[in-house]
């Protein structure tokens, strides 16, 4: 019989781990079955966790990482200089024994594989379940452990560890609430509090945007680009629906294999149903696919102000300068002034390399006109439970701060220039956090679009 984890063995965890935290139950091998495929339906994208083994001899022992389990995309190790592991009782005795991370192993402080569930080290340094091990008798055989490589045993070797026994009784995955949704606190992005007077700011500051008045552009382009689904017109339909008062659908929409953007429209957002257009544009075009996408080519007479509003992309027929309507004199105001790649974060591990290598053969052509680019991370709803109901709380989630760096590595831009939004889908009423983010979004858009303005005037 397995004794559970004990409120003082609770309280050494928490001291250990800095702080007064609350340990919620995610998984339990027990109860949930011992396969890779449910511990990462239950664990992944979650922050922080504990994870507490027990053995046929009454040895509890186990591992605590501060970042968030991942399953999706290829097997990788994940950078952690807060992980560390533990024994909490050695056949059946209190022990209390801390096994910090080596200084020099902190980038293999856990190791994320679809096909098997916690794993912690390079070797690993803790047993780890794997796919579809079934009990015997309420026994569960994990698979091997090695020590001494990326924790710091201070001595203890394998039978000290784990009672040289890899038969456990249970595995259980506490996720660690840090006290990380209080405004303010473990924030991975400061903002001010997100109240009505904030929300109110925002959209007076995008109303009242003008852009430069001595480039004589009248209205800044956006440009919308990426992969089919990621939510590229969903986008402008969240934008349009903020200063309309009410969720509209003015741009198709949806889910598919095929992108339903088949010519390039430069919307215009309006304050109310009738009012004055706002000084930008959100330029929606053709979703990349693995076997199609934007042209090059064309791609550069997109953002140098050739291709004509509601162009019909057709790669049998590609624009060129002998095309009806083919602008052969762009001014400023025609051209591209900011880039907005969009990208699905529930996808980002499993990010097909076709589609990473066309975003990057664009990016080649935006760096060479010093046009300044962002990144809209979408779908952060479906990374965390929490921002299903809320997602005010999208900077205090450390899931999608780890997200934020993934994309940033992947697309060489600064973290600054990743910015998580939800886009209005399944809402049919405004709400303010959905509205504030959003805002978020376009003011930090706005502002890369004056400094090409300024680089532009200076040069």
């Amino acid at each position: 019989m397995t004794t559970p984890i004990q409120e003082d063995e609770m309280k050494t965890l928490q001291k250990w781990i800095g702080g007064k935290v609350k340990f919620t139950l995610l998984y339990k091998i027990s109860r949930d079955g011992c396969d890779a495929w449910t511990f990462h339906t239950k664990c992944d994208c979650k922050g922080p966790t504990v994870t507490v083994i027990y053995n046929t001899k009454n040895t509890v022992y186990g591992g605590y990482t501060s970042k968030s389990w991942l399953g999706a995309g290829s097997a990788h190790y994940v950078y952690d200089p807060k992980a560390f592991l533990f024994q909490l009782r050695y056949n059946g005795k209190r022990v209390d024994k801390k096994y910090s991370i080596k200084t020099g192993e902190y980038g293999n402080a856990i190791h994320c594989c679809h096909n098997v569930g916690p794993v912690f080290g390079g070797g690993p340094d803790m047993p780890h379940i794997a796919a579809n091990i079934d009990p015997a008798n309420g026994v569960f055989t994990l698979k091997s452990c090695t020590l001494n490589k990326t924790y710091d045993m201070k001595g203890d070797d394998l039978s000290a560890f784990s009672d040289d026994i890899l038969e456990v009784r249970d595995l259980e995955v506490y996720r660690v609430d840090e006290g990380m949704f209080e405004p303010g606190l473990n924030t991975w992005r400061a903002s001010p509090e997100w109240d009505n007077k904030y929300l109110q700011s925002l959209r007076k500051e995008v109303e009242e945007y003008c852009p430069l008045e001595e480039t004589c552009v009248d209205q800044v382009k956006v440009l919308l680009v990426g992969q089919v689904g990621a939510g590229k017109s969903s986008f402008f339909n969240t934008i349009n629906s903020i200063f309309k008062g009410a969720v509209t659908s003015q741009a198709s929409s949806g889910s598919t294999d095929r992108s339903l953007t088949t010519k390039l429209r430069m919307y215009q957002v309006r304050k109310g149903r009738s009012g004055r257009p706002l000084n930008f544009r959100l330029c929606d075009t053709k979703g990349l696919e693995k076997d199609d996408g934007i042209d090059p080519q064309e791609f550069c007479y997109m953002l140098d102000g050739n291709m004509p509003d509601k162009y019909t992309f057709n790669a049998a027929s590609l624009l060129s300068p002998d095309t009806i309507g083919f602008n052969k004199t762009p001014s400023s105001k025609d051209k591209i002034h900011v880039v907005a790649i969009v990208v699905d974060a529930t996808s980002v591990d499993v990010l097909p390399e076709e589609i990473i290598q066309k975003i990057k053969t664009l990016q080649v052509k935006i760096n060479q006109r010093g046009i300044p680019q962002v990144v809209l991370m979408t779908k952060i709803d479906k990374v965390c439970e929490t921002l299903q109901r809320d997602v005010s709380k999208t900077f205090c989630i450390p899931a999608v701060g780890e997200l934020v760096e993934k994309v940033a590595l992947i697309f060489g831009l600064p973290r600054a220039h990743i910015v998580p939004i939800k886009n209005y889908e399944s809402e049919m009423e405004l709400k303010s956090d959905i509205n504030t983010l959003a805002l978020l979004a376009l003011r930090q858009i706005l502002n890369f679009a004056d400094d090409y303005l300024t680089n532009y005037l200076d040069e």
